[in-house]
């Protein structure tokens, strides 16, 4: 299959039922909720210690008689007298204790981010092979994720110390070469770059089809390498142009993210590489490396319109938004109790800062450009959203500390604004789409939690789980136009009409 093949059956089967294949790459935004969960449990340990032990006392007690406004910065002495000056409210917050809870909450933060990003990236490829071949994805994908994840953890190691042995291996060859003669050290330094780039494209794309070939031939770590090893040296073209196109893509979204940023879309753009780009390119090799094994049957393209198949889209989302606020009363009740406890934890835990350190809603305002501002936040916070409510696939956990986390941010920035009036005058308007659009993807974390948990005990099939993921994909999209009317509001009409009144 010649490459502009490749790419048309990628296109077409990404487009023909998008919910059986991209909840599994909305999975992929949510790694990080997932992983920070690691840090958070340290950072409760952190404070049950201080409090237990009467060092949180001493330092709110320390912190009430000093001047927590930095001096400008341009008199460094006076920033080291003020910087000396927080010793006394510091020093009993750092204990042997505290810092060994950092330290592990910092190692399963990224032991964490390691294994979500494999389970994610197995049940990824397991369902772009599975829509190569006309058959369900998230069935595929769930079995994936389960049974193959450590191979995928393996790989992406492995290509990791590859990359680190090439690195190494060429510096201290240049080393050596200068210690022992400049001019050898400089012809030298230009072949270990030469070599060193074409050995590590060799690895990138060896390492790029090792995944389609765990889920095509059902290989393990050993056997999914020589099958992409196999591949490469049989079709270098159609390896060599996978590489070409997915380096363009790459570029292409980097080049687009940091010109929209100045508009405000660099979350957008995000969010867009992360569920088109990501599974197109997946689409794309597991299809190449699929031909190449003669296992694939790459459906036709569907007969509607894209701009006719978005819409309906949003409309569907909005009707499955609707139902699933109807159907999870409980669920919805958790995510508000979560948001508005921990909105009063952070309020406070702000308390001791009060007068000391202040928030403006109107001094951030200060440059406001309404489009902009739109685009930003809707990006933002369909992003949050999108990633509390699928990170509740860890077990419910991750969606409830997600909501945990932004009522803890909001509760503190409320107790240290300047014009509470002015701030809830600002919140009032987009808050009544935004602020119910986050509980319910907290709600909806929280569903696919219990029901990946039934799942994972065996008192659920996985066709249940994949029916749950679908219907979190098409709420997601709901969400996202709630987000898109609160941002509209949010940029354009809150930061404006009450201005005359207060």
């Amino acid at each position: 299959m010649d490459l502009s093949a490749a790419v048309a059956a990628a296109t077409a089967t990404l487009r023909r039922r998008p919910s059986d294949l991209i909840p599994f790459y909305l999975l992929g935004t949510a790694v990080p909720v997932i992983a920070r969960v690691g840090i958070f449990a340290a950072l409760a340990g952190v404070y049950l210690h201080l409090e237990l032990t009467g060092r949180l006392v001493t330092a709110r007690e320390a912190i009430a008689d000093l001047d927590l406004e930095p001096p400008d910065t341009q008199d460094p002495e006076a920033v080291r007298a003020w910087s000396e000056s927080l010793t006394p409210a510091v020093e009993p917050l750092v204990t042997p204790t505290v810092v060994t809870l950092v330290a592990a909450g910092v190692v399963a933060t990224v032991a964490l981010a390691a294994l979500s990003y494999a389970v994610a990236s197995a049940g990824q490829l397991s369902a772009a092979f599975a829509r190569l071949r006309g058959e369900r994805g998230l069935v595929a994908g769930i079995a994936g994720a389960r049974g193959r994840w450590a191979t995928f953890l393996g790989l992406y190691l492995a290509e990791l110390l590859l990359w680190v042995g090439v690195v190494a291996l060429g510096s201290v060859a240049v080393g050596a070469a200068f210690l022992a003669n400049p001019f050898v050290g400089a012809a030298v330094g230009v072949g270990a770059v030469l070599g060193g780039f074409v050995a590590l494209a060799f690895v990138r794309v060896v390492f790029a089809f090792a995944p389609a070939a765990v889920v095509v031939d059902d290989a393990g770590f050993v056997g999914s390498i020589e099958g992409a090893g196999g591949f490469v040296r049989s079709n270098p073209a159609d390896a060599a142009a996978y590489l070409v196109v997915a380096v363009g893509a790459l570029v292409g979204v980097a080049s687009a993210g940091s010109g929209l940023a100045f508009l405000g879309g660099g979350a957008v753009v995000a969010l867009a590489s992360a569920v088109v780009v990501a599974p197109a390119l997946d689409l794309l090799k597991t299809v190449l490396y699929g031909d190449y094994r003669d296992a694939v049957a790459p459906v036709s393209a569907p007969e509607v319109r894209l701009r006719e198949q978005f819409v309906g889209g949003v409309r569907r989302g909005g009707r499955e938004l609707r139902e699933f606020v109807r159907a999870a009363p409980g669920s919805h009740a958790l995510a508000v109790g979560v948001a508005v406890g921990f909105g009063a934890v952070g309020w406070l835990a702000a308390d001791p800062f009060v007068g000391g350190v202040t928030t403006s809603i109107e001094r951030r305002l200060v440059g406001h450009v309404a489009p902009v501002a739109a685009l930003t936040f809707f990006g933002n916070n369909w992003s949050v959203a999108v990633a509390t409510a699928l990170s509740g696939v860890g077990l419910v956990v991750p969606a409830l500390s997600s909501l945990a986390f932004n009522g803890v941010a909001l509760g503190a920035t409320a107790a240290l604004e300047e014009n509470p009036a002015a701030l809830a005058a600002f919140v009032a308007p987009h808050g009544l789409f935004e602020i119910p659009a986050l509980v319910v993807s907290g709600a909806l974390g929280v569903r696919l939690g219990v029901v990946s948990w039934r799942a994972f005990r065996g008192r659920a099939t996985r066709e249940r789980f994949a029916d749950a993921l679908e219907t979190a994909f098409w709420v997601v999209v709901g969400i996202g136009a709630l987000m898109a009317v609160a941002a509209a509001i949010e940029g354009f009409i809150s930061p404006y009409y009450w201005r005359p009144f207060l």
